[in-house]
């Protein structure tokens, strides 16, 4: 079994708190994703499963094994990182077998595990040549590589596709995936990208400040996030929000914010809301939920500064009442800058944040 287990795991920098007490667990076999904005604490927190961080407290385990003390090569990690750290001396066969043939594994064995690597990662046109005649993703194939002839408990990935191209970390984001699928060890990948998360792992951990805002499955995440960053974070374009308050009358309960903003609340929803009348909240929506086709669907007023054309739909740029609002309108729409227009929201995919705390108002 190799599942991780962070217990109460801490890092300082002297007197600076980088991560105070974080609890991770992390499955067998299971591919999880930390993901947050620049300085975080994921990579530091990578760093301290492999062991290139020595945790300031708490516990690292690794299956059964405390590994909190034990140096890198004891924890049968391995790590790819964002700049390959390939030997530019060395062909691909030689890189990827160099860590065997320090360990003083036979040259039979090294022959055999570089060519089931190279078979696996389709790199076999590639193993005489060196690292400055191949492209981005073969480098970073070869990385993976090095990892795989390891045979480690656990895969540790840094930003590993940071360094490619759109469309290559497209391409490499799928390759990692089938090779998880393959291989069925456990992988640790740290991301700033909140698409690559969302598309790769089973389990996305979405980090700030050195805490866990939230741990669950990339649909979870986008359709249940737990606070105002989550729901900020997951998401492309980014969640809408209006700051406002509950009010009852008029037939119902109403969602009121600044610039003559008015929202009634469906029946279905009225009941959970109930508790939170006259208190300041803040409504979310997402860009591609301002499209409903239901007649009696909520409306905003939409003032719009500027469109973006995207092909399958345009996105349309301005103001509702007196916050910053995208909205998702069709790719043939007449709509240009400066135009008012009525973006129909869907009711059920509305989300509510309490404006003091940031935590969501669950459905």
């Amino acid at each position: 079994m190799s599942q991780v287990r962070l217990e109460q795991i801490t890092k300082s920098f002297g007197s600076v708190t980088v991560i105070p007490p974080l609890d991770l667990e992390i499955a067998d076999r299971e591919f999880v994703v930390l993901v947050g904005p620049s300085g975080c604490g994921k990579t530091t927190t990578l760093r301290m499963i492999a062991g290139l961080e020595t945790a300031s407290s708490g516990t690292v385990r690794i299956g059964e094994r405390d590994v909190t003390d034990l140096r890198p090569g004891l924890r049968n990690c391995s790590m790819v990182f964002q700049n390959y750290a390939l030997y530019p001396h060395m062909t691909v066969a030689e890189n990827i077998g160099y860590g065997m043939k320090v360990r003083g594994t036979s040259k039979a064995d090294i022959e055999k595990s570089v060519a089931e690597a190279a078979r696996i990662l389709n790199l076999g046109a590639y193993l005489n040549r060196k690292p400055s005649a191949l492209s981005g993703g073969q480098r970073q194939r070869v990385a993976i590589g090095r990892a795989i002839v390891r045979q480690p408990d656990v895969f540790l990935f840094d930003e590993p596709l940071s360094n490619l191209d759109a469309k290559l970390r497209i391409e490499m984001r799928t390759e990692i995936k089938l090779l998880h699928r393959r291989l069925q060890t456990t992988a640790v990948y740290v991301t700033h990208d909140q698409v690559e998360a969302m598309t790769m792992a089973d389990r996305v951990v979405v980090m700030n400040q050195g805490r866990i805002e939230q741990a669950a499955d990339p649909i979870t995440l986008y359709e249940a996030p737990s606070n105002l960053f989550v729901a900020a974070f997951i998401g492309a374009p980014s969640m809408n929000f209006v700051e406002g308050v509950l009010e009852r009358g008029d037939g119902g309960l109403w969602f009121k914010a600044d610039g003559g903003v008015a929202v009634k609340i469906p029946d279905t929803r009225a009941k959970r809301l109930d508790a939170f009348v006259g208190q300041a909240v803040v409504l979310g929506i997402r860009p591609e939920h301002t499209m409903s086709s239901e007649a009696d669907a909520p409306r905003l007023t939409l003032q719009v500064r500027d469109i973006e054309p995207l092909g399958p739909h345009t996105l349309a740029l301005g103001k509702v009442g007196k916050a910053t609002f995208t909205g998702q309108i069709h790719a043939a729409s007449p709509v240009r800058p400066d135009d008012t227009i009525e973006v129909p929201i869907e009711a059920q995919k509305m989300h509510f944040f309490l404006k003091q705390t940031g935590m969501a108002i669950r459905r």
